[in-house]
């Protein structure tokens, strides 16, 4: 799987239009049954709003969906899917609540009130690319910890976690293009006593 964009944890953002509030709730899910999940989710929080319309595109971008939820055909999800995919975001689910407060939008109007609250949810997230990467696992003794920790960070890895028992070890992550540079600073620093295994190929989010 290549580079793409993505979101982390979630946002809301609110706007008004003619007394309807529409309220868009923005999450980062994985999968359809993690994006149907948020938006019951939703729907159960807002059980007293007339429309929770969504959208959402997960694994990349290979599955998304939108639904009007009741709001005539093409003006709600649609529009949500729209804000999504202009944005080049995936691996991401929006619901936007209606509370009608008594005036009719008309079609364009409704068009224009969810992709201004989808729009203004996805502005307040946090953003990050998800990226090819190589997890790796080092085990060293206490003596070498800080200048493998050293090393790994300055040369652009990033650790996930380190194990402390009669040993010290690693687990940390590089962007497949920036691999081979650090095995080579590896090998040279320790005079090859210490070793990379790798555990894992995958991608990892990096807010950007």
């Amino acid at each position: 799987m290549g580079r793409y964009l993505t979101v982390l944890g979630s946002s809301q953002a609110e706007y008004v239009e003619k007394r309807s509030r529409f309220i868009a709730s923005l999450k980062q899910v994985k999968t359809e049954e993690e994006a149907i999940s948020f938006i019951e989710e939703i729907r159960s929080k807002y059980w007293d709003a007339r429309h929770n319309c969504f959208a959402y595109s997960v694994e990349g971008g290979k599955y998304s969906r939108f639904s009007d939820d009741g709001e005539p055909h093409g003006t709600a999800g649609k529009p949500i899917l729209e804000v999504i995919n202009g944005n080049e975001i995936n691996d991401v689910v929006i619901v936007v609540t209606r509370y009608f407060g008594g005036v009719l939008l008309g079609t364009g109007g409704l068009v224009r009130a969810y992709g201004k609250a989808s729009k203004d949810a996805l502005e307040n997230a946090k953003k990050a690319e998800m990226i090819p990467c190589t997890l790796y696992e080092t085990t060293c003794e206490y003596s070498d910890h800080q200048i493998l920790t050293n090393l790994i960070e300055n040369s652009g890895g990033e650790i996930r976690n380190t194990d402390f028992t009669d040993k010290v070890k690693v687990s940390y992550v590089f962007k497949d293009n920036e691999c081979n540079l650090f095995l080579d600073k590896l090998t040279e620093t320790f005079s090859a006593r210490l070793n990379a295994f790798e555990t894992e190929k995958t991608v990892f989010p990096f807010e950007i």
